[in-house]
């Protein structure tokens, strides 16, 4: 028992220091410098406007459309995007790696069994020593010089245990585990930033079908009001009030509107094409359920925005950025930690015996432990070079995270902007339109009475379908600013997103 607890002093002083020093800097979560708040002071009344209000904001923000169409889509977009199934195993792909790093923690155990047959060579190196191994069991005699004796063959039968484990001294590969978290969050959030984007693009292609189908809608009724001039001009030509210039006129008009609907059923039917897709369906999977024309989901009065201390945690792209600076941090510390002398303890014990029925005998054990030590002396300044590598990746992360910040301002300052902006462009169409019609309206009249020609009705039917086109726009426009500006706020991927085994049962 004796050799046993002085062997197990050693060990017990190497558990209490393992662990103890840690190489390299602690990662301390950067500070975020946003605006004071996103909501401006506005004093214009505007009572038919949207307005953005410093108030928490509605993880599922599409439901501020009151669209229940829209709502339906996007529950559906976590579990049948293919590229969201695609991140979640992109995901456990990095939870893997995790678990590698942190089993380098644990010591390693590994049971064997072995036989072999051996026969030492007769002329070897063995040749001129006490013949153990001689054909009658005995020393046998030298005299003969070499090779007068021969080696017989034998068994060897052998079971046991080996173990090894590097100790930690250094912190070395407690911050790889470390490193390995954070890259495991970073995975995560960019799967979370994709559900963003994703939910977003259906929001943006939802909208963007129900302006296409509105501005069919408005071409239909445009097409309606030219043939009835068509026809108008034609009774007239046939009066004698009017020439057929006029009835060509006319007949041009009724043809360059209604050429506008095919481009509008193949847009919709792309936009149609393009949410079956998003939802990891075939073609024209989802027209049964989209192609009846409905209105664009208006924006509500109010819009929640939240606070800019709230953005940092808010947007997945921040979150993720943070994380590889902790990774690119950690990895500073495991570079560092190379540089120090590793140690290793490793021991084996089993049986072993030339006869297999004496296998398991008590006098057929064998013992052998013990710790090495490796100290770097000479790499040729890989160590050194690898220490400036990671050291010069920390920067970049750190640059990298201080860009994602101010981009994501940016693109919420933008997002404000441009909704403003549309409204008001919106504001000032809905007058023209209104204008537009009141003059089609005099021109009709004017030319049914014989004081105004033709190409005065022609003018005032193209202005009203340009503004009426432009007003579509401009709605359909607003409510993809909206999605926009969720967008850039982060809002959305606070919901469940399917495990690995969940995205795997899809296939």
């Amino acid at each position: 028992m004796r050799p046993t607890r002085r062997l197990g002093y050693p060990i017990a002083a190497a558990l209490l220091l393992a662990g103890c020093t840690v190489m390299g800097p602690n990662f301390t979560p950067p500070k975020a410098d946003v605006a004071a708040s996103w909501v401006k002071d506005d004093k214009t009344p505007k009572a038919k406007r949207s307005r953005p209000a410093a108030e928490p904001i509605d993880a599922n923000w599409w439901t501020l459309f009151n669209d229940p169409v829209l709502t339906m889509l996007e529950k559906r977009v976590a579990a049948d995007n293919l590229d969201l199934r695609a991140a979640t195993f992109r995901l456990a792909e990095s939870r893997a790696q995790l678990g590698v790093a942190q089993a380098a923690q644990m010591p390693r155990l590994n049971a064997n069994s072995a036989y072999t047959r051996q026969k030492a060579s007769d002329t070897g190196q063995f040749a001129l020593a006490p013949n153990a191994l001689g054909a009658n069991g005995a020393a046998g005699n030298t005299a003969g010089g070499l090779g007068s004796r021969q080696f017989n063959a034998f068994d060897v039968f052998q079971v046991g245990f080996d173990a090894a484990w590097e100790i930690d001294f250094w912190g070395g590969v407690k911050r790889s585990v470390e490193s390995a978290e954070a890259a495991t969050e970073a995975a995560e959030e960019a799967r979370r930033g994709l559900l963003l984007a994703t939910m977003a693009e259906v929001a943006r292609d939802y909208i963007a079908l129900r302006g296409t189908q509105t501005q069919r809608r408005i071409a239909q009724e445009n097409v309606k009001t030219a043939r009835q001039s068509l026809t108008l001009t034609k009774q007239r030509a046939a009066g004698g009030v009017t020439t057929d210039l006029d009835v060509a006129n006319a007949s041009a008009q009724l043809r360059t509107v209604s050429a506008q609907i095919p481009r509008l059923d193949a847009q919709a039917a792309g936009y149609i094409n393009a949410l079956s897709l998003l939802l990891g369906q075939p073609p024209s999977a989802l027209k049964g359920e989209l192609d009846a024309a409905k209105p664009v989901p208006p924006v509500p009065p109010r819009v929640p925005v939240g606070v800019p201390s709230e953005l940092a945690r808010r947007r997945p792209d921040i979150r993720q950025a943070e994380a590889q600076l902790h990774a690119a941090t950690a990895d500073i510390g495991v570079a560092t930690a190379d540089f120090y002398p590793s140690v290793r303890l490793g021991g084996s014990i089993g049986l072993q015996s030339q006869q297999f029925f004496r296998v398991f005998d008590l006098n057929s054990r064998l013992l052998a432990g013990g710790p090495s030590i490796s100290v770097p002396l000479f790499d040729g300044g890989r160590l050194r070079s690898t220490l400036q590598f990671r050291e010069a990746a920390q920067q970049e992360a750190a640059i990298s995270y201080e860009k994602t910040v101010l981009s994501a301002w940016h693109e919420v300052d933008n997002a404000l902007i441009a909704y403003a902006a549309e409204q008001a462009r919106r504001d000032e169409l809905l007058l023209a339109e209104k204008d537009n019609r009141q003059a089609l309206g005099l021109a009709q009249n004017r030319y049914q009475q014989g004081v105004a020609d033709f190409l005065t009705v022609l003018d005032a039917q193209r202005n009203l379908l340009a503004t009426q086109q432009q007003l579509a726009e401009s709605t359909t426009l607003i409510s993809s600013n909206l999605v926009a500006l969720y967008k850039a706020l982060g809002g959305g991927w606070e919901r469940d997103l399917p495990d690995e085994k969940e995205a795997g049962d899809k296939k």
